[in-house]
């Protein structure tokens, strides 16, 4: 069966949806970094602290994509952009490590934290929304950059959940060492993910749409610079 083409207008307006969820992302997580750091010095909660910095992590991601997608040809920035991305990746898995290293060697009393509490549900809530909103975008665009960044989000989720229990566990059972294990296993998971961004192995998640060459000029099949780069 045939793949029905992509059209220009509709690619414009998948670009212009791509464009706002970065702002999205970028405008909650930036509130969400500040609220994170206030609570977590109140409570000294190195967890709290940690995810608010966390925060600002994905704010660069989201950063890179309104960078790509305020181009005329966002195309052209595709490559470039997957492996800023990527070096986010990097930032997060590396500020988890030595969060989560540093909180199992240093192990203090943290104080509960309500705030902290309902910060991790509201992001649980947020989150999720925004990454099936990236993969739907990013499939049907064939962006792998925007494919990336929604896996950078759902990592932000996962780092949510963590922080809940994590904060919950600390507050009923008092385990403080719960929250940085299950972090470690999210920087792991952090790392790979860096590693295939930036070397475009999110073009295999894509599935773009073709271009209709009769308007465009342009050959059906990937239009992406990253899928261009691993053909080579």
């Amino acid at each position: 069966m045939s793949v029905p083409a992509l059209t220009p207008e509709r690619r414009a307006a998948l670009s212009r949806r791509s464009l706002w969820l970065a702002y999205a992302t970028a405008g909650y997580n930036l509130v969400e970094g500040l609220v994170a750091m206030a609570a977590g010095a109140a409570a000294s909660s190195a967890a709290l602290v940690g995810f608010g910095l966390d925060s600002f992590v994905e704010v660069s991601s989201a950063a890179v994509l309104i960078w790509q997608f305020r181009s005329r040809v966002p195309e052209d920035r595709e490559r470039l952009a997957l492996r800023l991305i990527g070096v986010s990746f990097f930032a997060l898995a590396a500020w988890v490590t030595f969060d989560a290293l540093r909180s199992l060697l240093t192990a203090g009393d943290a104080d509960a934290s309500p705030v902290g509490i309902g910060l991790a549900v509201a992001s649980l809530i947020v989150m999720p929304l925004l990454v099936r909103a990236k993969r739907r975008t990013g499939r049907e665009l064939g962006s792998a950059t925007v494919m990336a960044d929604s896996t950078q989000t759902m990592l932000c989720t996962y780092l949510s959940a963590v922080l809940l229990v994590g904060l919950l566990l600390n507050a009923v059972l008092g385990w403080s060492w719960a929250d940085p294990v299950a972090a470690l296993v999210i920087a792991g998971v952090a790392v790979k993910e860096g590693l295939e961004a930036w070397r475009g192995e999110h073009c295999d998640d894509c599935a773009p749409l073709p271009v209709d060459t009769a308007v465009t000029g342009q050959p059906a099949g990937c239009t992406d610079g990253c899928c261009s780069d691993r053909k080579a």
